[in-house]
């Protein structure tokens, strides 16, 4: 593979297929090369990628590398972030062997900056991005009508999630606080609680449809724990050693049953839901960098 992956996620198509999409700065030294999106087939019985890309999108010089992506849950779309050049929506269409992809403007993150996290709701009704500079927005989809945008939500977004039922957004900052918002209206429902040595870095709610809970990668002191809080109160109940290093990434299983986390050395863990406890734990999958892009495969294990 040619340049460097910037950012990746699964994309689920019907008649359970899963496709990849990443996105490559393909800078040279001494000369300028555009970034690149490709979306390649994904065979679950050899657990590989298709050798070549199915379709590929060709970035404007001006638009830098890509930085984030977030998919629609039906598969037909997904927003891909850039350094320089605001948010692009890309349409898929076609079969596997045949895919197409569109690329659309979205005015109201034209020139919104590089976004940290972007996410759908998981009814796809709600978008919402996290920005470098602080500023939190949700708009309705398809219709983009802006319910929050919000400048100053944050110091800087680390990382978001929409709740099961999509009505709560969770959001939290660079400077460890975390908030929640209520997705319909965009107005804050709470500010969670933390010690003055806690920071609450990264947030995934469960989704499994058992009792509701978020789950919180939190840094205490020179401890790395993973904080349960209550969603009926948003009250603090517990927190469980997991990865036992500082996290970079969190994600959850599309069943729910599973909660993984990426260290910033490149260690990745996979904990039961149901338990707390860790089922998997793989060391220096990324030797030494930080863990960027971290998602459960939507229909296979």
């Amino acid at each position: 593979m040619q340049g460097t992956v910037t950012c990746g996620s699964w994309i689920r198509r019907p008649e359970n297929l899963n496709l990849v999409v990443l996105g490559k700065s393909l800078k040279k030294r001494d000369s300028a090369s555009p970034s690149v999106l490709e979306i390649f087939s994904f065979d679950p019985q050899t657990a590989s990628l298709s050798n070549s890309p199915q379709v590929t999108y060709v970035f404007e010089e001006t638009e830098g590398e890509p930085v984030t992506i977030a998919v629609h849950p039906s598969g037909d779309d997904f927003v891909c972030s850039t350094s320089k050049g605001g948010c692009k929506l890309l349409e898929l269409s076609g079969q596997e062997t045949k895919l197409k992809l569109l690329a659309r403007e979205l005015p109201p993150l034209h020139d919104a900056g590089p976004q940290n996290c972007m996410a759908f709701s998981v009814d796809g009704s709600k978008f919402a991005t996290g920005g470098v500079d602080g500023r939190l927005r949700i708009l309705e989809w398809p219709s983009l009508r802006i319910i929050l945008d919000e400048a100053k939500a944050h110091n800087s977004v680390r990382d978001m999630d929409f709740s099961l039922d999509s009505e709560f957004l969770a959001s939290t900052s660079t400077d460890g606080s975390a908030r929640i918002w209520k997705a319909e209206d965009g107005s804050a429902v709470a500010t969670l609680t933390r010690n003055s040595d806690e920071k609450i870095e990264l947030c995934r709610f469960s989704k499994d449809g058992m009792k509701p809970f978020l789950f919180c990668a939190v840094q205490k002191g020179d401890k790395a724990v993973t904080s349960v809080y209550d969603i009926s109160t948003w009250k603090k109940i517990g927190y469980k050693r997991l990865l036992r290093k500082p996290a970079a990434i969190m994600s959850i299983s599309l069943d729910g049953k599973y909660l993984a986390l990426g260290s910033k050395d490149g260690d990745v863990c996979v904990a039961e839901v149901k338990t707390m406890e860790v089922s998997h734990l793989s060391r220096r999958l990324h030797l030494g960098t930080c863990i960027a892009s971290l998602e459960f495969c939507p229909s296979q294990r």
